[in-house]
């Protein structure tokens, strides 16, 4: 057997691409640019904050929001507090469900251990 021929390769398209159509998918060596976990946390919040902002225009009835006797307002007339609100909302229950996870977690361990 003659080891200068060429090895058969097994290709649907029969080898049809030309090396360079090949080569377009090889790495180039450019390393894609990784986010740290701190922009991560800064996307993330931005969108929680843009989501609360619309959330506050599906509301079709005007609430009345009352922090403590002297401080209410109401959702149509102030916009902002409005989204800040639902805003601190939203990160409550996201912190309550993480925290949650996180005593889950430490029960699990400590029950496989035993």
């Amino acid at each position: 057997m003659n080891t200068e021929e060429k090895k058969v390769v097994w290709s649907l398209q029969n080898n049809k691409r030309t090396e360079a159509e090949r080569n377009v998918f090889k790495p180039t060596g450019v390393k894609k640019k990784q986010l740290t976990t701190w922009q991560y946390i800064v996307i993330s919040l931005l969108v929680v904050l843009i989501s609360s902002f619309s959330l506050t225009f599906l509301a079709e009835e005007s609430s009345k929001i009352c922090f403590i006797p002297n401080f209410c307002f109401q959702s149509k007339e102030n916009i902002v507090l409005h989204t800040l609100y639902i805003f601190g909302n939203i990160l409550i229950v996201l912190l309550a469900i993480i925290v949650a996870y996180a005593i889950g977690k430490k029960i699990g361990d400590k029950i496989k251990k035993e």
